[in-house]
């Protein structure tokens, strides 16, 4: 069954800041911005803190939401895995929060980042310098929904095909350091006769 993207989720666009943001490092509110977006997960170690009104409970971030970058090279999303404490996300980047319970969070972010997704999401950015993605045309993306104990098993192969490539990468680098090496002595081993 395939449902668009706004009969399973709410989308609100990041908070907007008028003007330069003051950081506070004891601020009582931390910022999600592109910069903590890395990869499929955003990461929470480095959140700016500023002093600003307590934000209404509805700009507030929270675990299992879905942090979508909607300007820019890429349209993907991340994860928030954790409690992000008291945080807004702020624009351009939108809030993705699942409102069916037969959705899985992990399992939505997958989808988004599948290039099924990704080519909706390309035929429907506005923009020639910088490419953007409207909140409807987010809305309007279809999403196939399994079974939750399919969701569950496509998002536990997905983490093992992203660690086996992971481990791909670190061996060919291991490989071209240990060939290296080698060639480097067989020059020098000639150049020493």
């Amino acid at each position: 069954m395939k449902v668009e993207l706004r009969k399973i989720a709410s989308i609100q666009i990041g908070y907007t800041f008028r003007g330069r943001l003051d950081v506070v490092p004891s601020g009582a509110v931390a910022i999600i911005q592109m910069k903590d977006l890395i990869d499929d997960q955003v990461d929470l170690s480095g959140l700016l803190q500023i002093d600003m009104e307590q934000p209404k409970e509805h700009h507030l971030a929270m675990r299992g939401d879905l942090i979508f970058r909607s300007r820019g090279v890429t349209n993907t999303c991340a994860i928030l895995s954790d409690n992000p404490g008291n945080a807004v996300v702020a624009a351009p980047l939108f809030r993705i929060r699942l409102t069916d319970s037969g959705v899985l969070a992990e399992y939505l972010n997958w989808y988004i980042n599948s290039p099924p997704a990704q080519s909706f999401l390309a035929t429907h950015s506005k923009g020639t310098a910088q490419k953007m993605i409207s909140k409807d045309a987010l809305e309007a993306l279809e999403i196939a929904v399994p079974s939750l104990e399919r969701q569950k098993a496509i998002v536990e192969l997905s983490v093992l095909v992203e660690r086996e490539q992971s481990l791909i990468k670190k061996l060919a680098e291991k490989r071209k350091q240990y060939l290296s090496a080698k060639l480097l002595n067989l020059a020098e081993g000639e150049a020493n006769r």
